[in-house]
C-alpha cells in the first residue's frame, strides 16, 4: 500500500494499553503517536514499563482498552482473515525469540512461508536456505533451539520474522543478553533493513525496537520515545532526547559505549 494513501505506517490516538497478563489493567494511557514509512524508532523504558505490552498492541495481537490503533490505515482490531494482507506486512521478533522447541531452526523459519504463501516444498526450502545463509544460520539449520546459544536463537527469531519480507518490523528488546559481536551485527543489519536491504527488494523498512538500555542505540537518524510511569512520551532525535532532563532517561543513557552504530 502506498505511503501517499496511508502516510502513517502506525497511528495511535488516545490509546490505553492493557497488560498481556491482565488485559483489564492499564499499563500505558493516552498514547498519541505515529510512525511514518521508513522511520526507525527506539522505544526505551525501565523494566515493567509496558514495552512488551505496547509492542503486542502495535502488532495487532492485543486490542487497545480505549482509543484506536491503525497499521497501514487499517484498525488493528479488524486484523482477522479479512485484513490478512495488512497483518502479514508486520514482522515481530519476540523478547527471547520464542521459537518452537520441538522444531529445528530451519523449520521455525519456514513456518510463515508454509502457512501464508502458496509455495511448493522446494520453493519454501530455497527461501529458507537463502534466509539462513543471509543471517549466518546455515550450520544450525537442523539443530533444535535448545541446542544453540541465546545469540543464535535471537537471530533465528529475526529470520522467521523476515520470511515474508514485511514492511514493518517490530523488535522486543532484541539486543538483550547478546555478546558484543552479535550486538554489533544486529545494529548493522537493522540499519541495512531500514535503508533498504536486498532481501526486501531494496525497499526501506519501518522499524520499531524496544530497549531498557539506550547506550547501543545512538544514531542521528533514529527517533526515540520514553515509556515510564504509565506514559508514552515521544522525544524526537538523539540530541533532543539527550537534552531532556528526566532522571529515568538519564539512567537509561548512563554509560556511553566506546563503539556504537
Amino acid at each position: 500500500m502506498s505511503a501517499a494513501k496511508y502516510p502513517a505506517t502506525i497511528e495511535m490516538r488516545d490509546v490505553s494499553v492493557g497488560a498481556m497478563r491482565d488485559p483489564g489493567m492499564i499499563v500505558l494511557a493516552e498514547v498519541n503517536w505515529s510512525a511514518a514509512p521508513g522511520e526507525f524508532w527506539v522505544l526505551a523504558g525501565p523494566e515493567h514499563s509496558g514495552k512488551s505490552d505496547f509492542l503486542m498492541l502495535t502488532a495487532g495481537l492485543m486490542a487497545p482498552i480505549t482509543g484506536g490503533c491503525r497499521l497501514f490505515g487499517a484498525e488493528t482490531w479488524t486484523f482477522g482473515e479479512a485484513k490478512l494482507a495488512e497483518r502479514l506486512q508486520v514482522g515481530l521478533v519476540f523478547a527471547g525469540g520464542q521459537l518452537f522447541n520441538h522444531l529445528t531452526i530451519g523449520e521455525n523459519v519456514a513456518l510463515p512461508l508454509q502457512y501464508h504463501r502458496d509455495l511448493s516444498p522446494q520453493a519454501v526450502a530455497r527461501e529458507v536456505a537463502a534466509l539462513l545463509e543471509l543471517l549466518e544460520l546455515t550450520p544450525l539449520a537442523d539443530v533444535e533451539p535448545a541446542g544453540v546459544s541465546d545469540n543464535w536463537r535471537q537471530r533465528a527469531a529475526l529470520a522467521r520474522a523476515l520470511a515474508l519480507r514485511p514492511e514493518l518490523l517490530l523488535l522486543d528488546n532484541p539486543l538483550a543478553g547478546l555478546g558484543v559481536r552479535h550486538l554489533h551485527w544486529w545494529l548493522r543489519f537493522l540499519d541495512q533493513l531500514w535503508r533498504g536491504h536486498a532481501w526486501c527488494h531494496g525497499k526501506p523498512m519501518t522499524l520499531v525496537a524496544t530497549t531498557d538500555d539506550l547506550r547501543p542505540w545512538r544514531n542521528p537518524h533514529r527517533k526515540y520515545a520514553l515509556l515510564n510511569d504509565g506514559k508514552f512520551v515521544p522525544l524526537g532525535s538523539w540530541n533532543e532526547m539527550e537534552s531532556t532532563n528526566d532522571p529515568v532517561l538519564k539512567e537509561l543513557l548512563a554509560v556511553s559505549l566506546e563503539a556504537t552504530i
